[in-house]
């Protein structure tokens, strides 16, 4: 599995009274596959998943599989609280032809390194696909530690890593000690031009769900081109967007409103989360404007 390029974690479009309003997904999906992203989550954390019940999970597998399969790469979000449900996810993800899972760690219940270590060999010998690891503490509650890493060097379908702790080191260490072992995928939005000079190929972008052309010139620039003079200035103007996202503490709801000002209407995110104020709308929608007026 070649994880390279910009990989979108889709959200979920909601209609006001909480349904899933899978026209909008629809043309969500067609719009990030013409406007050249190179793959697509259906399941992660910018998706909403830990909001939705199982049926609900499936049904947004299915629809993008009927929409998109054979378009683009997927990547199927399995995580949940116990290892069964994420069996399940799994299962249903690959008889439907997704290519490639994404795993976490089990949030909430906080499993100790070797419990994580066997979630991770309990997935992996259930499916025999490409995975890719997701270590975003923060979230999770659990870190996805070295010697975990270390540990899950013989298992050949564990291929890539979206790290997410915005650890300069530990990305370093990823970049170096694990090349030979896992592709690195950067997960920090604000650090992905440090992430493309240290050899990564690949960014899970939550933002590319409504600046999909931005991300998909920076990931040229840097990966492609090599040019990072060209990758600079234009990290320099996603920057703002960036920070605003990862510092701003509404992320799910940021992006949601991104996509209302890019004609894609996904609706509000899931409570307990709230949409933004007038205010926070305002900012984004500042910055947005002037980040889409260098497209002209």
């Amino acid at each position: 599995m070649n994880f390279d390029g910009i990989w979108t974690p889709v959200v979920t479009p909601f209609n006001e009274d909480g349904s899933l309003k899978l026209d909008v997904l629809d043309k969500l999906i067609d719009t990030l596959i013409t406007q050249g992203v190179h793959g697509l989550i259906i399941g992660g954390t910018t998706g909403e998943y830990y909001a939705q019940n199982m049926d609900e999970r499936k049904t947004l597998l299915n629809r993008v599989a009927e929409c998109a399969k054979g378009r683009i790469p997927l990547m199927a979000g399995i995580n949940a609280t116990a290892t069964a449900d994420s069996l399940e996810l799994g299962q249903y993800a690959k008889s439907i032809g997704f290519d490639a899972l994404l795993v976490a760690a089990p949030y909430y219940c906080q499993p100790a390194q070797d419990e994580l270590l066997a979630h991770i060999q309990a997935i992996d010998d259930a499916f025999d696909m490409p995975i890719m690891l997701y270590n975003f503490p923060d979230r999770t509650g659990v870190p996805m530690t070295m010697e975990l890493i270390e540990a899950l060097r013989d298992r050949p379908n564990i291929q890539a890593i979206k790290e997410s702790t915005g650890s300069i080191e530990r990305m370093h260490a990823l970049a170096t000690e694990h090349a030979d072992q896992l592709q690195l995928s950067c997960g920090m939005d604000d650090q992905v031009l440090e992430f493309f000079v240290w050899g990564a190929r690949s960014w899970v972008a939550g933002a590319s769900n409504f600046l999909a052309p931005e991300h998909v010139a920076l990931y040229k620039a840097c990966v492609i081109d090599k040019d990072f003079i060209a990758g600079r200035e234009l990290a320099t103007r996603l920057l703002p967007m960036l920070n605003l996202l990862e510092q701003g503490g509404k992320f799910c709801q940021y992006i949601k409103y991104g996509c209302e000002l890019a004609d894609l209407p996904v609706g509000p995110a899931r409570r307990p989360l709230l949409s933004l104020n007038e205010q926070e709308k305002a900012v984004l929608k500042q910055t947005y404007d002037a980040l889409v007026a260098c497209r002209r």
